[in-house]
């Protein structure tokens, strides 16, 4: 199975600023449907940036430059489930984070859907698994979270040994079931990466995450293939101005786990692999080089470069 590619950035500014009622100005729709919510957001002065927008956990479906579109299961997005004797509500936090020195203010939006309980309605208690897959471009997210990783961070600034959480996901669409992994990440002193570039290295290896090493950084639990989590210990680099942290996301098949295809953090005395712990070998290569082994094992992977504009002005 081909892997896929996609260099992403995060910003981190040390700046704090807070929450805000929506602006009056903005229109904004929703439609409850069956089991899915279709909110469209526009900005009538054209001075917001949509791509800074979250619903819940969930980046916008389709951009514009005025308007934000987002069409998501209410499986998805860690949106919040009521259920009373005759209704099922499913509400969640529609936020607008805005970097440093805008002139827009950040705000957050309760979204509420309200529908009629049906007769004899119980939560499910499993997830359907899908065999289809398909061959289009995938599409990546990468973002800073809050504390537990239910929304977006609501500030860019970090106290040094506090927590960074990073959350990356593949949109799984039509595919068979894939593995998100970080192949390599760096913190940077510039947006894009330079010869003169100040360098501090995070994850590098084909997926060891070797700040976990001389500190608490870790991977957290997956809770779904397509997503993966970091904990990141906020570390002495650049102190008092911008850190910008440049990420490789590979898509890869669940089974197909390797010396360059893994998620290892150091825990206690050793290296740990954090989808199956008794196959923690994979990570030896971490102190040393880590390699295919076979030339089968080599694959075309196709490069994209992507700019990030999560938490930029």
């Amino acid at each position: 199975m081909a892997s896929f590619f996609k260099n992403l950035r995060v910003r981190i500014i040390f700046l704090n600023y807070p929450l805000r009622s929506l602006p009056l100005y903005l229109d904004m729709k929703l439609d409850c449907k069956g089991g899915f919510v279709t909110l469209v957001w526009t900005d009538g002065r054209s001075q917001m940036d949509t791509s800074l927008l979250r619903l819940g956990s969930c980046f916008p479906t389709s951009l514009t430059d005025r308007e934000a579109v987002f069409t998501v299961d209410f499986n998805d997005c860690n949106f919040r489930r009521l259920v009373t004797g005759k209704l099922l509500i499913y509400s969640n936090d529609l936020t607008y984070i805005t970097p440093p020195n805008s002139v827009i203010p950040s705000y957050i939006d309760l979204i509420v859907c309200e529908y009629e309980r049906p007769r004899g309605w119980y939560p499910q208690v499993y997830e359907p698994v899908f065999s289809t897959y398909g061959l289009e471009e995938l599409v990546f997210h990468i973002g800073l979270m809050n504390a537990d990783f239910s929304g977006p961070a609501e500030s860019t600034k970090f106290p040094l040994g506090s927590i960074i959480a990073i959350m990356a996901s593949v949109e799984q669409q039509t595919h068979q079931p894939l593995l998100l992994l970080i192949d390599e990440c760096v913190a940077a002193t510039t947006p894009e990466l330079q010869p003169e570039s100040s360098l501090y290295p995070l994850i590098t290896n084909k997926g060891c995450l070797v700040d976990s090493k001389k500190s608490r950084s870790k991977f957290e639990p997956r809770r779904k293939t397509s997503e993966i989590r970091l904990s990141l210990q906020a570390f002495r680099f650049a102190v008092g101005g911008e850190v910008f942290i440049h990420c490789g996301l590979v898509a890869w098949d669940p089974n197909g786990l390797g010396n360059t295809k893994k998620a290892c953090h150091y825990k206690d005395y050793g290296w740990e692999l954090l989808d199956d712990p008794t196959h923690s070998s994979l990570c030896d290569c971490c102190e040393s080089s880590c390699k295919a082994r076979k030339m089968r094992d080599l694959v075309t992977v196709q490069n994209v470069n992507e700019s990030l504009r999560q938490a930029s002005p």
